[in-house]
């Protein structure tokens, strides 16, 4: 079956909103002049907007429960553009913080709906190919969005690329409310049984897991440009160079995740977080190695982050894809990154050298080895809750049917 073209229009809209989330560090210098504040000061925006999507994207997900999905996610891109818009026209620093959490907060939700809707539109079988197209929005908007909206506040002012980002989220959403169906979705959701999915302690061990995979990726990502200017001896121009190649690597890994993840959910993870933990060390044993650096720096973004589809897969298994447990997905993966990059600089700061992060990150991967432990187990000794039996099935065997209560939606 091909993959309905709205799935990839959701992935349009999670493009253009990653591409704010991130433009922010490539526009530090003009937006704190723009502002007349730090680049410290500037650096909280980025960190506001995450904040905004761990705490209010579940929230606002939840207050739009009884909105059919395609209208939530309409409501959502609304709010998306009409706080890029109050970005593009802050006049101070107060203002600005205000728009990022408004954004970052629309943002989350509607990563959590498009999850939700992707899955609908599809058999159960290609959950995690849909997913990875939706996801793949977020790769490309750290390639290509982030780049682009610094190129653009570079040449023609910071408050451009906000106007920019609002016209690619509103085209985003007409193109949604052209080509997502109406039925895919229920016009109500049971508000009680979304809360009553939180009771599930498997769904719990598969957000640990994403936790622990995305802080393993940004405990050393977030610190790869020192690393490779002070340690390994590469030039600064060579840096977006090598950050291309990571970005590549992502890519590529996610679309062969994509692949995978349907039939083989626990075998990736397992075998991803294998590769991500030796890899982070080799880095970090041999950063002085330029050769080792390149082939430790693509390894890692063909596994790290492109794991993503089969962590969406493995909770979609055990919480059948509601729009609020894959909103607080996205809420729990945000507090990887936040905790990755702060322990990583955490480990800096007491003079444990620049490579630390890179341990701190191997350290991060083998503690998500050991929380993929109770799906392993029960699997094993057929012990697994009736709710988590099907995301079980993956770890030692393929999955090749649909599920036939459900219907494929076809745009």
């Amino acid at each position: 079956m091909d993959i309905p073209l709205a799935v990839f229009v959701l992935g349009f809209g999670i493009f253009s909103m990653t591409s704010s989330e991130f433009m922010m560090s490539g526009l530090m210098p003009q937006v704190a002049e723009g502002l007349g504040v730090s680049i410290v000061e500037v650096g909280y925006l980025i960190s506001t907007f995450a904040i905004g999507m761990v705490v209010g994207g579940p929230l606002l997900t939840f207050a739009l429960l009884r909105l059919p999905r395609k209208k939530a996610l309409l409501v959502l891109a609304a709010i998306f553009v009409a706080g890029d818009v109050l970005g593009a026209l802050a006049p101070s620093y107060p203002v600005m913080v205000a728009a990022r959490l408004i954004t970052g907060v629309a943002s989350s939700a509607f990563f959590g709906t498009s999850l939700a809707v992707a899955a609908d539109l599809v058999p159960e079988n290609q959950r995690g190919r849909a997913s990875s197209i939706v996801l793949g929005g977020l790769m490309i908007g750290t390639v290509i969005g982030l780049p682009l909206a610094t190129a653009v506040g570079q040449l023609t002012g910071w408050r451009t690329s906000f106007w920019m980002i609002g016209c690619l989220t509103a085209a985003a959403g007409v193109l949604i409310a052209s080509l997502v169906p109406r039925d895919s979705v229920p016009e109500r959701i049971d508000a009680r049984a979304e809360l009553a999915a939180f009771r599930n302690g498997m769904l719990w061990s598969a957000y640990a897991s994403s936790t622990l995979i995305i802080g393993a990726v940004f405990a050393g990502f977030s610190y790869f440009t020192p690393i490779f200017t002070q340690v390994s001896g590469f030039d600064a121009a060579a840096v977006p160079v090598l950050l291309a190649a990571y970005g590549i690597a992502t890519v590529a890994g996610n679309v062969i995740v994509g692949r995978l993840a349907d039939r083989w959910t626990m075998f990736v993870q397992i075998g991803g977080l294998i590769v991500l933990t030796v890899f982070l060390s080799v880095f970090a044993l041999g950063a002085s190695s330029r050769i080792l650096v390149v082939v430790s720096l693509v390894a890692i973004g063909a596994v790290g982050v492109s794991m993503n589809p089969a962590m969406v897969a493995r909770v979609m298994r055990v919480a059948d894809g509601r729009p609020l447990v894959n909103t607080v997905h996205t809420s729990v993966i945000n507090v990887g990154i936040l905790l990755g990059s702060w322990i990583g600089g955490l480990t800096i700061s007491a003079g444990l050298g620049l490579v630390a992060p890179l341990w701190t990150g191997a350290v991060f991967a083998l503690l998500a080895l050991v929380s993929v432990a109770p799906f392993v187990y029960s699997r094993r000794h057929g012990a697994a809750p009736r709710d988590s039996q099907r995301g079980l099935a993956a770890v030692d065997e393929p999955r090749t049917g649909a599920d036939p209560n459900r219907s494929g939606g076809h745009v």
